[in-house]
Order: structure tokens, then sequence, then C-alpha cells
């Protein structure tokens, strides 16, 4: 790919922005494109999720983009995050497009709650009609069963996973734009903390954040003369497993894996040339921390049914031999469904983040952990 992310932008994250999702979409896109050091009138594609509420044309007409040659949704949640770099940069490289923002925008605290049991859901045809009547109605009820799974076979613990939102914490801590800025936690805190299905706790469970997260994509060429250091896709990636189902898939033989983040894997080696070893950040999809320790093993940082044993020793810490969501993910900084993630790859890669890692070259994003789930490995 010969694409670059050249502008990130963002709204603070709240539980209540008090505004409307449109506006903070706009108010992320206009500094986005501040920080590119373009105009809107530049702007000539468009990509966001099939979730998102703000239509593009809304978009544009409030940022006062004249005309769009190019526009695409990546279907559902979360794993849509990387998938929208990735159609941004393919839309480069094919040529009907020049310069490309991303964005995402919700009030997911204070207006739809995501977590929640949801009607519509059930009835959307989009798998949930096989597991809704047997009470699995919330992502964390549907997670909790793979957790359980995965503890089942590889000796893992609540402690274990536990570990994952400590780090988390710890590194929010230190980012002033973080919700839980100055609020890390303990290991005995987290295993205080209630149940919300067993075995999860609630401080396995990600935020519910309001805000907007906005990206400009464009060439290459056309990234050298922009002010911002940018960060170049090195590869791009969307996968699906075998008997996938959108979010969790339990119909499968070995249901302690995640195959489809296998298939984002293999395709991000081979695109960027480099494996597991040349990574200096990882910014993995927490949404619930079980999942981390999934991820590590189908991205091959460790065996299978190892990843309690990598992370124990404090390997995903700022100071570790992979630095993990050195921003505090969505468990310390905030859920944008993965797109904040990608924000600090690109302040990794520029030098500028909160807790900056020193010589970064290649940072890998993780986005989703069903379907869609995407990656992303960034350079310099």
């Amino acid at each position: 790919m010969t694409a670059a992310i050249v502008g990130i932008g963002a709204t603070e994250f709240s539980k209540d922005s008090g505004r409307s999702e449109l506006r903070l979409a706009v108010e992320a896109v206009g500094a986005a494109l501040a920080d590119a050091g373009l105009r809107p009138s530049d702007v000539d594609g468009m990509v966001t999720f099939s979730m998102d509420a703000n239509a593009e044309i809304a978009l544009a007409r409030e940022l006062g983009v004249p005309e769009l040659t190019f526009f695409s949704r990546i279907p559902h949640g979360g794993g849509a995050a990387c998938a929208t770099v990735q159609q941004a940069a393919l839309a480069i490289d094919a040529g009907v497009a020049s310069v490309v923002v991303c964005y995402r925008a919700f009030n997911e605290r204070s207006e739809r709650r995501f977590g929640r049991v949801s009607a519509e859901a059930a009835s959307s045809g989009v798998d949930n009609g096989w597991h809704y009547p047997m009470g699995l109605a919330t992502p964390a009820a549907s997670v909790a069963m793979i957790a359980r799974r995965y503890m089942h076979e590889f000796g893992a613990t609540s402690a274990d996973f536990g570990r994952v939102a400590v780090a988390d914490r710890r590194h929010a801590a230190t980012n002033p734009n973080a919700w839980f800025h100055g609020r890390p936690i303990t290991l005995a805190e987290h295993q205080a903390s209630r149940w919300i299905v067993e075995p999860l706790r609630l401080l396995d469970c990600c935020q519910e954040s309001d805000g907007a997260v906005a990206l400009v994509v464009t060439g290459l060429d056309r990234a050298a003369d922009l002010p911002q250091r940018p960060a170049v896709v090195r590869a791009a990636a969307q996968g699906s497993g075998p008997d996938q189902f959108v979010m969790n898939s339990f119909y499968r033989d070995d249901l302690a894996g995640l195959p489809e983040m296998g298939v984002v894997a293999r395709q991000l080696w081979r695109q960027s040339g480099i494996g597991p070893a040349e990574v200096s950040v990882a910014v993995l999809y927490d949404h619930f921390t079980p999942f981390v320790l999934l991820q590590l093993e189908e991205l091959g940082f460790c065996p299978r049914g190892q990843a309690r044993h990598f992370i124990a020793d404090g390997a995903i810490e700022l100071d570790g031999t992979l630095p993990v969501n050195p921003h505090g993910g969505q468990l310390g900084e905030a859920y944008i469904h993965g797109m904040n993630g990608i924000t600090e790859a690109v302040r990794q890669i520029r030098g500028t983040a909160a807790n900056q890692i020193a010589d970064v070259r290649n940072v890998l994003v993780t986005a989703g952990t069903g379907v869609p789930t995407s990656g992303l490995v960034l350079g310099g």
C-alpha cells in the first residue's frame, strides 16, 4: 500500500458529551484536518462504521466539503476500526480518492449503551437470534462463555485477566486524555470488583464512552509535503474464521481461540514483511480482558495457552518486552470502538505519545474479536 495516516483528531472522552453525535464528528474531523495541515476542500473520501449514525453527506455539509468521490462503511462495531483505514488506503491506491477521512462518533454512554440487552439486536438478522434465547444477550455474557472455556483448557484465572486491566489502568493514569487519568488500580482492587457475568468482573469490561475520533489518510507522495510525520500503512487486513458468527462463535470444535484474528495476523505479517519480534508497540482491542490473552496467542507473541505466563512478568508494561496499550486502551482511556487505539499508534510513530516508547519502528493495532476483525501495522 502507498498510503499513510497524516492527521488525527478527537474530542474529549466523557460520560455525557452534552452535544449531538454529528457535532462530535465535525469536531473530531476538523481537528484531524487541522493536524494534517489540510482543509475540508481537500477531502474527497469518507469511511465510517455501519453502526455510525452520522451520514457522510451530513458531515460533508457541516464541514464544507464540496464533493465526495468515495464513501464506504464497514459492517458492525469495533472490529471495523482498522478496516476503515484499509478501505481508505485501497481507495487511494486505486486512484478513486486522494484524501480520505475515517471517523467514528457516538454518545455511547449518555444515549445508546451497547452493553445492554437490545430487542433490536435480537431480531437484526446478524446471528443474535441463535444465542439471545439462551440468555447470552449482552457482549459480556457472550465473552464470558469463551473466557470460561479458555480457563478450563489452559488453567487461566481471574487474576490473569486482571493483570491486563491493571496494566491498562496504570498506563491511563499517566495519560492526560484518558478518562481514568490519575486513577490506577491494583490487582487486589480488580479481584474485589463485582461480578458482571462470571468469570468477568467489572474491571474486566471496557468503558462506555461519549466521544469521537477521526483520521486523515492520503498517499505517500502528498504526505511528504504535510507538516506531520506520516504513519505509513505497512499492512492492513480483515479476517473471518470457520463457522464465524458476528461477535463470538459458539459452534466451533475449538472454543478457546480467535481464529479470525489468526487470519488477520497472517496477512499482516505477510504484507509488512515483519514478525511479532519486530513489533515495538501493540495496541490490542481490549473490550474485555480475556481476549487480550487470546489475541497475544493468535498474533504469535506466545504459544497457545501461554499468554498468562507471557504477561506475568510485566511483558505488556511500558518497560516490558511488548508494551501494550500505552494510552490505557478501552479499559483506561475510552471506548470509541477502537479508533482511539489507532490515534495512539500514530502518536507512537510520531514520538508524541503521553507514554512514549523509545525507538518505535512498527506498531501493531487490532480491532474486534469476531466479525469484523481487522488489524494494521503502521511504521515511520
